[in-house]
Parts: structure tokens; C-alpha cells; sequence
């Protein structure tokens, strides 16, 4: 079997009915979800992409050094990367600007990933999560 790359979207996000948490554990609950932790939060994910992870290696390959790129390879060490709001105009400026040069299939790629990025830079609490999942 291949090892692929899979992008998620976090587009939804369920919390516990107030009335099911008790009083004691409120309190508890926000400052988890405040410091990034998901107590009685249940985060939904949407596949966005899947790719082969040596088809993603050569799409990577493809952008000049820089944080964008550095950006994207954090998969390649790391078997996992965030793409948030704080990335947004990093990445679509790179996807702009390498557009022209991209194979037919990573252009799609890029289409796929800047429509979710507008959505992201609408609302900013969506975010990408990148797996690379052995199989």
C-alpha cells in the first residue's frame, strides 16, 4: 500500500449541551477551550484532498525556498500540519504565483485548497489539518 496525504477541513465544531456540563466543569471547560484544549468539544472534519505522499513531495518541490514552502514540508518532518488563518495570504500568494508552472492535476490542487483558504479568511476559527497516513 501508498502512503497518502490527506487535508481535512475543520468546518464544525459541537459543544456539550450546557445543561449536561455541570456547573463545576463550565469553568473548567472554557479554560480548556481557551488554551486550545477540546473538553466536550467535538471537531468535525471534511476530506478536502488525497494524494499520493510522493505526488505531494513533487507538488512541494515545485515552490521557491521560503516560509510558504517551509510551511508546506512541515508535513514531510512532522507527518502533520495546520494550515490557519494566520497562514492564508502566505500560502495563496505562493499558490498565485506558481500557478502557471503547475501540472494540470496540482493546479486542481490549488484551485481546491485557495477556494478553502477564501473560506478560512471569512471565517477565521476554520482551519486545514494535513495528515500524512501510512498504509
Amino acid at each position: 500500500m501508498t502512503t497518502q496525504v490527506i487535508f481535512y477541513l475543520l468546518n464544525q465544531r459541537f459543544v456539550e449541551n450546557e445543561s449536561q456540563v455541570p456547573e463545576q466543569a463550565q469553568q473548567v471547560m472554557y479554560y480548556s477551550l481557551a488554551i486550545g484544549h477540546h473538553v466536550g468539544v467535538i471537531d468535525c472534519f471534511k476530506k478536502l484532498l488525497v494524494c499520493d505522499y510522493g505526488d505531494y513531495q513533487h507538488f512541494v518541490a515545485q515552490f521557491p525556498e521560503g516560509e510558504a514552502k517551509r510551511k508546506l514540508t512541515g508535513l514531510l518532518r512532522f507527518g502533520e500540519i495546520t494550515i490557519d488563518s494566520s497562514h492564508v495570504n502566505l500560502l495563496a500568494r505562493a499558490f498565485d504565483d506558481a500557478y502557471a508552472e503547475l501540472s494540470e492535476e496540482y493546479q486542481h490542487w490549488v484551485d481546491i485548497l485557495m477556494e478553502t483558504l477564501a473560506a478560512i479568511q471569512k471565517e477565521p476559527v476554520m482551519y486545514i489539518m494535513v495528515k500524512r497516513r501510512d498504509g
